[in-house]
């Protein structure tokens, strides 16, 4: 555990210092408590209807690089595990909403759709999945079960790394299955 996490774990440099804004209170960049609180406020309305509200919030923040970093990161939180769940595209619909027009963010979010359309058996391309970050690849390698997503990438990712993960993947299946 880092130095920031134990300090946000111990309520911040305003609770450790008695609420006195010494030192240590003065050298803490505003942001990475600000982070801490968006995460904070996103999560406690995840699968709530005030989550997409509570994005726009948070993206409304200055600081435009963390505010979209901690939506992007709730959006990981929150899509891996909607995965499966039927509430995932009225989800997707009320949040891809919110992002107003946060390219990167907006992006993730299509990402995780892609990537629930092939763990489902829904239609999806395999341009799009190959024109895809090289995050997503990378995470539809590690997790999904879809024997012909797998064949896709391990003959055409991007990158090696993702090629060699989906062939390991494809191996040990057949392995299991023999």
């Amino acid at each position: 555990m880092g130095r920031s996490e134990y300090q946000i774990r111990q309520g911040g440099p305003e609770r450790r210092t008695g609420g006195t804004t010494g030192a240590a209170a003065a050298n803490a960049p505003s942001e990475h408590w600000r982070y801490a609180r968006h995460l904070e406020s996103l999560a406690a309305v995840s699968g709530q209807p005030g989550e997409a509200e509570a994005v726009a919030a948070v993206l409304r923040d200055p600081d435009l690089v963390m505010a979209e970093s901690a939506v992007v990161t709730h959006l990981d939180r929150r899509a891996a595990g909607l995965l499966a769940d039927e509430a995932f595209p009225a989800w997707a619909q009320a949040v891809g909403a919110a992002l107003g027009g946060r390219s990167f963010a907006a992006r993730r979010l299509r990402e995780w759709t892609l990537l629930k359309a092939v763990t489902q058996g829904e239609p999806w391309s395999a341009g799009e999945l190959l024109a895809a970050s090289d995050w997503c690849q990378r995470t539809a390698a590690q997790s999904l079960h879809a024997d012909d997503a797998l064949r896709l990438l391990a003959a055409g990712a991007r990158t090696r790394r993702v090629r060699n993960a989906a062939a390991q993947r494809l191996l040990r299946r057949a392995a299991v299955s023999s």
